[in-house]
């Protein structure tokens, strides 16, 4: 029988791992090609030999997702497989509406196809939406099972926008690490933190590879989720994330929907600055298609290192770049901060962006006078470095998850906001995990 002709959408993540555990060594299939989209630059590579194994001696070439109907039709392709997250149900359904109609079927893989077993235990961190509040919730997993001396062992969705043979299995345990290996901000962003706290994070390609070696060092191992997407691993306990302030967006949005049946325990996050009745929408939701799941209510109050850099002043805002991109956030950590502490006025970047940045935002005209902290690569850093430095303001206000001064020259006053999952009520994160028995 004929090899199957398969072509995966994605988006540089899903679709690798994807195509690792399910199709490398496959003989009844022949996978054609990759598209690619939501990240900048990454169509017009090729999936590397080394990495595709025996199967594929040239590597499989990486095209843009808008050639998806030529490209069915010229390699002759049977099935497209859709491999990324944090699309709305509607897009997914077009999306295989324009395949069905070209006669071939369409799929999503599942957690049963995809997901690998770990020798240690595994407790996943997910999301309904990307800016929902994972990488607080991770830390403070991260602290809890610290606290009970356990080690634990961070391994973060893939990013893989560089070298792909040399990102196949990466360990980040300094900062020298993340120079080592090149990190865009987008990378530093989920990385650092785990760094900051004396933590050790994994990344890459080749996800049993790299949980292997995290096997090695680690008690448990914390699988940090990217956008909205389930594990790549079985979980022994799985947290999700959702936020009231895009209330009915954990019902419309895949995976987070998947994401969301998928869970042990919901975490309601930033109770604290959402209205009442949107609290009580989303938990009604989660009530409907998850009703065994443990609720906890959660916070994620923001702490800012120079106050006086904001109170009355001119600020420039720059938030965590996916948030307001695809996740479709109007404000994040910076824009609270800024609210909070007076400033008199946030200033719009827009008339001061240059190249990828200004594109940026041509392609998300929602984004508002809010900066996104794009840095996909070196040009797209010095991008938003001059997009900030030729801003007219006060001062800037970093709210991304990491100190963006340290990796760019911003060349004005300016202050970094911070924000931890603070857990109200008895049920926390922690009683979670001693009922799950991870915690003795």
């Amino acid at each position: 029988m004929a090899r199957k002709n398969v072509l995966i959408m994605g988006a540089a993540g899903r679709d690798f791992h994807n195509f690792n555990v399910f199709y490398r060594d496959n003989k009844d299939y022949n996978v054609v090609a990759f598209t690619a989209t939501q990240i900048p630059d990454i169509d017009g590579r090729v999936y590397p030999k080394q990495l595709a194994g025996k199967i594929y001696p040239k590597g499989i070439k990486i095209y843009e997702e808008k050639e998806l109907e030529k490209l069915i039709k010229k390699l002759k392709v049977d099935e497209v497989v859709f491999s990324y997250s944090d699309v709305q149900f509607e897009y997914v359904m077009t999306k295989a509406s324009i395949v069905n109609a070209l006669g071939i079927s369409f799929r999503l893989l599942g957690a049963d196809e995809t997901q690998i077993k770990s020798t240690k235990p595994v407790i996943s961190v997910l999301a309904v939406r990307t800016g929902c509040g994972k990488s607080q919730t991770s830390r403070k997993i991260v602290e809890v099972l610290t606290a009970a001396g356990m080690k634990v062992v961070a391994i973060r969705h893939p990013m893989p926008y560089g070298d792909l043979v040399k990102q196949k299995v990466q360990r980040f345990a300094t900062y020298a690490d993340l120079k080592k290996h090149k990190c865009t901000i987008e990378e530093i962003e989920e990385y650092e933190p785990h760094i900051e706290r004396g933590g050790v994070i994994y990344a890459g390609i080749d996800y049993e590879a790299i949980l292997r070696e995290a096997e090695k060092e680690a008690d448990v191992i914390l699988w940090d989720g990217g956008n909205n997407d389930f594990s790549f691993y079985k979980s022994d306990v799985t947290f999700t994330v959702v936020d009231p302030h895009r209330p009915g967006h954990e019902m419309y949005y895949y995976p987070g929907n998947t994401s969301l049946r998928m869970a042990d325990a919901v975490i309601i996050n930033k109770i604290d600055s959402a209205d009442s009745e949107d609290i009580l929408d989303v938990i009604d939701n989660v009530r409907k298609v998850n009703p065994n799941a443990t609720i906890i209510e959660g916070a994620s109050p923001v702490t800012v290192e120079k106050p006086n850099l904001i109170r009355g002043k001119r600020v420039l805002v720059v938030e965590d770049g996916p948030t307001l991109t695809h996740g479709e956030m109007k404000y994040g950590a910076g824009t609270v901060a800024a609210q909070k502490l007076g400033a008199k006025e946030i200033v719009d970047p827009r008339p001061y962006t240059v190249k990828s940045i200004a594109a940026t935002f041509e392609k998300y005209p929602n984004i508002g006078v809010l900066l996104p902290a794009m840095g996909y690569g070196k040009a797209q850093m010095k991008d938003l470095e001059t997009t900030i430095n030729r801003t007219k303001c006060d001062s800037v206000v970093i709210g991304t998850p990491i100190d963006l001064g340290r990796y760019i020259k911003i060349n004005k006053p300016h202050t970094r906001v911070k924000y931890d999952l603070q857990e109200i009520g008895a049920i926390t994160v922690e009683t979670v995990l001693r009922e799950k028995k991870i915690i003795k």
